[in-house]
């Protein structure tokens, strides 16, 4: 099984805050896709250096569970095309990892 963790940006890269409905329809695409997800609504930090500079993201967390390896890593990848695209980022961060369910 492979779960990927989508950090998932609350703001624009110019600052302005994401509409909460891309949210809801991102959780509702997912769910859609894979049948269900774990979202963690904290709002958490990301910070980051590029040369001198230190940037900082607001986030949120959603988990996704996926027996299909092949076709979640396929999923992902176009997803985060798409949300570099239309949330407008320099780029999203989803880890992926093999875990096993007890």
């Amino acid at each position: 099984m492979r779960e990927s963790e989508l950090y998932v940006p609350l703001d624009y890269n110019d600052g302005r805050p994401i509409e909460n409905e891309k949210l809801t329809r991102l959780k509702r695409r997912l769910v859609d896709e894979f049948g269900g997800l774990t979202h963690s609504p904290q709002e958490n930090e990301g910070l980051w250096r590029v040369g001198t500079l230190t940037f900082r993201d607001r986030i949120v967390i959603l988990r996704v569970p996926s027996q299909d390896v092949t076709r979640s890593q396929q999923f992902f990848l176009r997803l985060k095309e798409g949300l570099q695209r239309d949330w407008e980022q320099n780029d999203v961060l989803i880890i992926a990892r093999e875990v096993a369910a007890v």
